[in-house]
């Protein structure tokens, strides 16, 4: 497992160079206690979204997130929305099957995003990873640092200019204003 800082990137493919088949861009976050408008029982849960955006080129193709939960092409798949960040593990799930991807889309963008307006501070132990289809982690990337915006665009996963059927992943780590991705295709076009 490789854990990413902002701007690392990696090849997804397997120790013999095989591009990668099917993999799953898992995110987990706790809420941090007393965050919010008020402490104590009744302080509001920080619900976060995890959401892949599909380009070709410049254009929007396609996305999934907790409101669309598959791309048109059935390669991207939200898992399910988890609106509190309770429980062990992956409280999101995204999975793509990058054998599948329409032929056009050349770049995704995997972010986070609090539907309800809460700036990042308001969580801990948030992170990105992801597993291939034997479920071992391949890359991990932590969000180490309170981010005072709704939005955090994680990673970038785009077509490798040296292998016509490979993919590559780079970290982005940013802070982004961003609630629901489908507001804030101008902010998400920086990256492609």
């Amino acid at each position: 497992m490789i854990e990413l800082q902002r701007g690392d990137e990696m090849p997804l493919a397997r120790e013999d160079g095989a591009p990668l088949g099917r993999l799953t861009m898992g995110l987990g976050w706790d809420k941090k206690p007393g965050a919010g408008f008020m402490s104590g029982a009744n302080t509001p849960d920080v619900d976060l979204d995890a959401s892949a955006v599909q380009f070709a080129g410049e254009q929007l193709f396609d996305l999934a997130f907790f409101n669309h939960l598959e791309t048109r092409d059935g390669a991207v798949r939200h898992l399910g929305d988890n609106i509190s960040g309770r429980g062990e593990g992956d409280d999101e799930q995204i999975s793509i099957d990058l054998a599948t991807v329409y032929p056009r889309v050349d770049t995704m963008l995997f972010l986070v995003s609090s539907y309800q307006g809460h700036s990042l501070e308001f969580v801990r132990n948030a992170y990105c990873r992801l597993v291939d289809e034997n479920d071992e982690e391949l890359a991990r990337f932590t969000l180490t640092e309170g981010v005072p915006r709704t939005g955090f665009m994680m990673a970038k996963m785009f077509r490798d200019p040296d292998n016509a059927d490979g993919w590559r992943l780079r970290a982005i780590g940013q802070g982004i204003a961003v609630k629901v991705p489908t507001e804030s295709l101008d902010v998400l076009q920086r990256f492609v």
